[in-house]
């Protein structure tokens, strides 16, 4: 089953990727970039405060800030592998245009809560940070560049939902 909008052709076996495998492999990469950049934070932080008795005062913000960014882009990508924690109880027992029928309801009103609230309140609140100027109290960066993962995430959310609808409605075609 392909999703996405474009395919791409690749060597000579002409391998199809998706734009959604795609995505899902620029934000996995990232995750794991920044997984393993938080980890050598961290160390970083444990060592200059117990083996060399001078810690470091910017290392408790930025893990900080880089836990932020980890859990909003990690939940994007999990609700792109529809890995999301959800109650399907309901879904588990349909079948057929029923079953796609409530996925397709499920999938819209994610994708009303991600546009009102990550997307356009994250968009605000950046905007906000932004004119008034707020910095981060030790790293000196402005909050605004922090909270760009709000909307960031959210058109993720956005993706990754139009893109399980459109995969619906697409097997229903065939089906």
């Amino acid at each position: 089953m392909d999703s996405g909008i474009y395919t791409l052709k690749r060597n000579s076996f002409m391998k199809k990727i998706t734009l959604k495998q795609s995505v899902d492999k620029v934000v996995s990469s990232a995750l794991i970039i920044l997984m393993g950049l938080m980890v050598i934070n961290v160390t970083w932080q444990v060592l200059s405060r117990y083996i060399f008795q001078n810690p470091a005062s910017f290392t408790d913000e930025l893990s900080r800030y880089m836990l932020v960014w980890l859990g909003m882009l990690g939940a994007a990508y999990v609700a792109g592998q529809d890995q999301h924690l959800a109650i399907d109880i309901v879904l588990r027992k349909l079948e057929g245009k029923a079953k796609a029928n409530l996925q397709i309801l499920i999938n819209s009103l994610v994708i009303i809560f991600v546009v009102a609230v990550m997307i356009l309140g994250g968009s605000n609140l950046v905007y906000i940070t932004f004119i008034l100027e707020q910095k981060s109290a030790t790293l000196q960066v402005p909050l605004a560049y922090i909270y760009t993962i709000i909307p960031v995430s959210g058109l993720l959310v956005l993706f990754y939902q139009l893109s399980q609808i459109f995969d619906i409605l697409k097997t229903q075609k065939t089906a």
